[in-house]
């Protein structure tokens, strides 16, 4: 992926759109014209960080195209910009995930003001603002550390090293996820849980439990506190990825 690409979408290159695409270039970005079928969007996701969806007036959307593109941009988080006729933005953004939605725009479109939201949307991007944030707590400095660095690039992740520091850090942070060790010492991760729950400010955000024991009975252990998951901590960073990538997924 290319930081600071621009995916532009369309029915077809019109010369709008290339005009479009041009004043993108000149501003010192990459980006390219992809026609609104799945097929070329599921060709170029990969290459941009940020999407422009450009629609002429009348234009009919296919659904499956809405609904690919709402799933892409709730598993990968992208953000996208809609350009067009206020009825014609309304029926897209009525079938995408608002928050996804970075901003509408009316035709005929605002160059400056577009690009200037363009120039802070990847701001933000860079520093980082559209991840996903994941607290991990375990009491295993070395074990903390390969986690942060597998996660890293794709999430915003914070580190507790025991169940009492996680709960300070969560009195002044948000997060949207939290990997908790099952099995610390002083504070375990039961007890931290409970108190999670207990507090509404913290009640609810999702847990998903880090255990080394794969046992039956382990695993029933860990079960019957209604995480929303749990991982061996055996499991491999790809896998460890694509599970989260789902569970980020299914939540929206």
């Amino acid at each position: 992926m290319t930081n600071d690409s621009m995916m532009v979408l369309g029915f077809r290159e019109t010369f709008i759109i290339r005009v479009l695409v041009k004043k993108l270039k000149d501003a010192g970005y990459d980006a390219e014209f992809v026609p609104a079928t799945i097929n070329d969007i599921n060709n170029a996701w990969d290459k941009h960080t940020l999407l422009t969806y450009y629609m002429e007036t009348e234009e009919i959307i296919p659904g499956e195209v809405l609904r690919y593109l709402a799933d892409r941009l709730r598993d990968t988080g992208r953000r996208i910009i809609l350009i067009g006729e206020p009825e014609d933005t309304k029926d897209v953004a009525d079938n995408l995930p608002g928050d996804y939605i970075a901003k509408i725009f009316k035709r005929p479109l605002d160059n400056e003001l577009y690009l200037k939201t363009v120039s802070e949307l990847f701001s933000k991007i860079q520093e980082g603002e559209f991840k996903k944030s994941i607290l991990i707590v375990d009491d295993d400095a070395t074990y903390l550390t390969l986690i942060r660095e597998w996660l890293r690039d794709a999430y915003k992740v914070s580190m507790a090293n025991s169940g009492l520091q996680a709960i300070k850090w969560l009195g002044m942070n948000k997060v949207d996820l939290i990997l908790l060790d099952h099995e610390m010492p002083v504070t375990s991760g039961p007890q931290v849980l409970e108190m999670l729950r207990s507090d509404p400010e913290t009640s609810g955000i999702p847990v998903i439990f880090l255990t080394g024991k794969g046992d039956k009975e382990s695993v029933m252990q860990v079960v019957a506190l209604k995480p929303e998951g749990y991982f061996l901590k055996n499991i491999k960073r790809e896998e460890l990825l694509q599970k989260l990538e789902e569970f980020f997924g299914k939540r929206g």
